[in-house]
């Protein structure tokens, strides 16, 4: 019996295909927050509406930008057969991040009284980055997944799985959520 050493990437290659992404997420996401207190005041001074209102509405026009910058930026190498299923749950974890980031700022004003555009800006400050933790988080791992290569011949486990290959059930699902995770790491870099 021979056996093979997996091709593993060092800790510090892995460290560094994240931080490339990073960078890139946190660029988009940088423009959107300028996007997202940009409107919001620009719709807090001009209409006098509600503070959480106007919060929310700049959260959806910064939530439609960052998309954008994501899709075709920061994960554009990302599995794209199936765009209804990855805009479905960009919209659902970009809604959990909008209630994340927005009850701040409804905290702060209906339940510690706070009012005042500093109030209502340190309030929002807060919440996005909050949400912009959740996001980062839930895009990465459910939303723009990478496809892992398909096996070769010469692999092991590339043919069909039986109960007593090593490849199989359990185990193969790992080996093919690392590849997905060492292909994204050699793309950022």
């Amino acid at each position: 019996m021979t056996t093979t050493a997996p091709s593993s990437t060092s800790l510090a290659q892995r460290l560094r295909g994240v931080s490339g992404e990073v960078l890139k997420f946190g660029i988009v996401g940088l423009v959107g927050v300028f996007v997202n207190f940009g409107v919001s005041n620009a719709v807090l001074h001009l209409t006098g509406w509600a503070p959480v209102r106007c919060s929310v509405i700049g959260t959806a026009v910064a939530i439609a930008a960052n998309y954008l910058g994501y899709r075709y930026w920061v994960y554009r190498d990302t599995d794209a057969a199936s765009r209804r299923r990855e805009i479905t749950l960009f919209l659902i974890f970009s809604g959990v991040g909008m209630l994340i980031e927005n009850g701040t700022v409804w905290f702060a004003t209906y339940t510690l009284g706070l009012h005042g555009p500093l109030a209502y800006n340190v309030s929002k400050a807060v919440g996005t980055g909050l949400g912009t933790l959740f996001r980062f988080f839930s895009y990465r791992t459910w939303v723009f997944t990478a496809l892992p290569e398909p096996a070769t011949a010469e692999e092991p486990g590339s043919g069909p799985a039986t109960a007593e290959e090593p490849g199989s059930g359990l185990a193969a699902q790992a080996e093919l959520m690392l590849a997905a995770e060492e292909i994204r790491y050699a793309k950022a870099e």
